[in-house]
């Protein structure tokens, strides 16, 4: 419960905005921006430059759920 409460204040998921794609809280920033721009190299720095409506707090948020989420999966693979 406390993750999803923290997942709600960082994004927003409407399919009325974007298409229903996930974009960072107040913002019209597509998540995936964070994931592209991290792909390529960039850091979260670069990031909160080209969007500076989204901010640091979101960003860390997403980014430590996600980890959470490959953690929690990757423990499932160990006890398979």
């Amino acid at each position: 419960m406390e993750q999803k409460n923290r997942l709600d204040e960082a994004i927003w998921v409407s399919p009325q905005r974007m298409s229903g794609t996930p974009c960072f809280r107040g913002t019209r920033v597509l998540v995936q921006s964070l994931i592209d721009l991290v792909e390529g190299g960039e850091t979260i720095e670069d990031f909160l430059r080209l969007y500076p409506s989204v901010t640091r707090e979101q960003v860390l948020t997403v980014l430590d759920l996600a980890n959470t989420q490959i953690l929690e999966c990757a423990s499932l693979l160990t006890t398979a």
